[in-house]
């Protein structure tokens, strides 16, 4: 009997379908980092998990040619375009303070 292998990706990318709570924590936790272009290639690994990057921007409403580039190293997504790729994997944008407390602190 032969065994199947899958990759690290393959398998990265059953867990965020399995798992959509993981998927927006993954996406939280690239977002702290505040690194645009992670956040980038991570969205284009979590859209191979709702249904591939053609899916997704049918979704979205996007042309996919245009969502590749989106979701590229160098992708620079409006915020519409942004919240139209999160909505059709099922998330939304959501802001919350800085400060543990939400304590605004004045810039002098």
């Amino acid at each position: 009997m032969a065994k199947t292998y899958r990759t690290h990706e393959e398998a990265t990318v059953e867990m965020f379908r399995k798992d959509p709570q993981l998927a927006a924590d993954y996406l939280n936790s690239v977002l702290e980092d505040g690194d645009e272009t992670d956040l980038m290639l991570a969205l284009r690994t979590l859209s191979k998990a709702f249904g591939g990057v053609q899916e997704v921007a049918r979704q979205a409403d996007v042309n996919a040619h245009t969502l590749y580039r989106t979701l590229s190293e160098k992708g620079n997504p409006e915020l519409k375009t942004l919240s139209a790729i999160l909505k059709a994997m099922g998330m939304r944008l959501a802001i919350q303070p800085l400060s543990p407390q939400g304590q605004h602190q004045a810039h002098t």
